[in-house]
């Protein structure tokens, strides 16, 4: 076919012949045969003339009185040209003197070859050459990633959970599944993950999420993510959920789908950190109070209550203050390193107590008109 024409399509025949042929023979049977029944512009020469039709081939092979082979017809032509000139091959009956029969064995498009061996060609130079560019990517971001983390603890609790270097110092925290998806999260610039490890959840997770003002869950987008979610929320007090993309885990998002999933989430979260300028003068007293005590009672998982000069009642762990300041009166204030929940609210009513300060508060019916504040709203944590 001359260069100026593109092959797109193989026209492949196959023939039988009563007789003793060569090939010069065959090929003038299908030119001359075919000439004028689709009209003078079909002509197989005229298409020749203009690159539609290239060099045919026609392999032929003979016995003692017959001959066999095939034929190909390469073509730049659409495929209803192909498919009529093919009828018109088809129609021819006579070699010579001998009879004869052509039949069409396939349209083979050339394009779609092509493409299949351009994408195995891609699928070669992929395993040359992704995993040295994608081990350099990773590499670099690493490098950026441990300027500002260089130094801090990556563990958390008793059971040693992969973290970010701020889990301890940000007012709300992200749950991950796993290790990788914390180191994902820590390249998106978001240092406050702590990875679960498992569908178990450890009581440092617990403990953890009981002194941050918010708990974001951002699990994987399988099956296995929606039954941790599940056993998250029966366990600890989430207040946002994501989710990666059906199918996809967090660990294979980009920094950039990472940051558009939790940018809206984030500036909520910052706006509820940012401390308060205190313009009601009954707070001051109290964030003064809670500002000399926080110290010491963060971290300790400890309720301390106060009378009305300030003074000690009692110091117990938080999980036995309800049971506590029902049995004692005289308490005014009560200062606790974690949530308050509308179970303490209400023992608290009837103790005759009128502050509660604590880490955050869970979803509350009814504040039974007492002052709750958290450290954060204090300005203090």
């Amino acid at each position: 076919m001359p260069n100026t024409g593109i092959v797109k399509y193989h026209v492949k025949l196959t023939f039988e012949i009563d007789g003793l042929v060569e090939r010069a023979d065959i090929i003038g049977a299908i030119f001359g045969q075919t000439e004028g029944l689709l009209g003078p512009e079909m002509n197989l020469n005229e298409l020749q003339k203009v690159s539609k039709v290239g060099r045919i081939e026609v392999n032929v092979s003979t016995t003692t009185n017959t001959s066999k082979g095939d034929a190909l017809l390469p073509m730049s032509t659409d495929i209803s040209t192909c498919a009529l000139i093919a009828a018109a091959i088809e129609s021819i009956d006579k070699v010579g003197p001998f009879d004869c029969s052509f039949k069409l064995d396939a349209i083979d498009d050339v394009r779609a070859s092509k493409k299949k061996d351009i994408e195995d060609r891609a699928k070669e130079i992929m395993k040359t050459w992704s995993t040295k560019t994608v081990s350099e990517g990773d590499e670099m971001l690493k490098a950026v990633s441990q300027v500002g983390t260089a130094g801090r603890s990556e563990t958390y609790g008793k059971e040693r959970l992969a973290c970010g270097p701020e889990i301890l110092t940000s007012h709300w925290i992200i749950l991950v599944e796993g290790r990788a998806d914390v180191i994902n999260l820590m390249r998106a610039n978001y240092n406050n993950a702590v990875a679960i490890e498992g569908a178990k959840i450890d009581e440092s997770i617990k403990e953890l999420c009981e002194k941050k003002s918010q708990v974001v869950a951002f699990l994987d987008g399988d099956r296995a993510g929606g039954f941790i979610l599940k056993e998250l929320q029966a366990l600890v007090n989430i207040d946002v959920v994501h989710r990666a993309p059906e199918g996809v885990e967090v660990e294979e998002l980009t920094p950039q789908q990472i940051a558009d999933i939790l940018k809206d989430t984030a500036e909520q979260m910052s706006k509820a950190g940012t401390k308060p300028t205190l313009q009601d003068p009954i707070d001051q007293p109290l964030a003064d109070m809670a500002k000399k005590l926080y110290s010491d009672l963060n971290e300790s998982l400890e309720a301390l209550a106060l009378d009305n000069d300030l003074k000690e009642v009692f110091k117990v762990p938080v999980s036995e203050v309800v049971g506590k300041i029902a049995t004692d009166s005289g308490i005014k204030y009560l200062v606790l390193d974690g949530i308050i929940t509308q179970r303490l609210v209400d023992a608290a009513k009837q103790a005759g107590i009128e502050y509660i300060v604590g880490h955050r508060t869970s979803n509350l019916k009814n504040k039974q008109g007492l002052t709750l504040k958290t450290f954060t709203e204090l300005g203090v944590a």
